[in-house]
């Protein structure tokens, strides 16, 4: 099956395409609002067939984050999901690898950091993403944090670096084993 990859910004999107996608992330999070907050400057990267049906979807979420001294342009996936009836065929790490292939040609991105199930962790290495041992990101706000590390959450948290010309991208030894305070907001409380 030929597919291509498309993005927008969120508030973009086109309708039908939307909808599509409220339908596949409402069947794998049940109750969860669809969207991203707009401060995150969210953009929608799909996976869709020759005939406009969306085979898979993420989010691109960006934000600065100051971290050990420093701050960086951070980005990070959200929401990644794919089809249930088409799963298994290799859409999903077709479209991360899209994904972490337009976060490396973006000079606005630093560092792309994000958690994900602890078993899922394989699959987005298979997409050149690394494992930051002991890394815990803390999500939410301040004042009403969440963390990777909190009870019942069995996460990992893993990074991209891409290379840039003055040094600006972060190294993944500069996240292992630290506590990140990404702070996304009360929407999107972790991405």
């Amino acid at each position: 099956m030929t597919a291509t990859v498309a993005a927008w910004p969120e508030a973009e999107l086109p309708a039908d395409l939307a909808a599509q996608v409220a339908e596949l992330e409402a069947q794998a999070w049940p109750g969860a609002a669809a969207g991203h907050d707009p401060a995150l400057a969210p953009r929608a990267l799909l996976l869709l067939d020759a005939s406009g049906t969306v085979l898979a979807s993420l989010a691109l979420l960006y934000k600065r984050l100051r971290h050990a001294g420093r701050t960086y342009r951070a980005a990070g996936l959200s929401a990644v999901v794919t089809r249930e009836s088409v799963r298994g065929r290799g859409y999903g790490c077709r479209l991360v690898a899209a994904a972490r292939a337009a976060l490396a040609a973006d000079p606005a991105v630093d560092v792309v950091l994000f958690s994900c199930d602890r078993p899922l962790a394989g699959f987005y290495e298979g997409a050149g993403f690394t494992r930051l041992p002991g890394a815990v990101l803390v999500g939410g706000t301040p004042a009403e944090p969440l963390a990777t590390d909190d009870p019942g959450f069995d996460k990992e948290v893993l990074g991209y670096f891409p290379p840039r010309a003055g040094g600006r991208t972060g190294r993944p030894e500069d996240f292992a084993g630290t506590r990140i305070a990404l702070h996304p907001g009360a929407v999107d409380r972790l991405w």
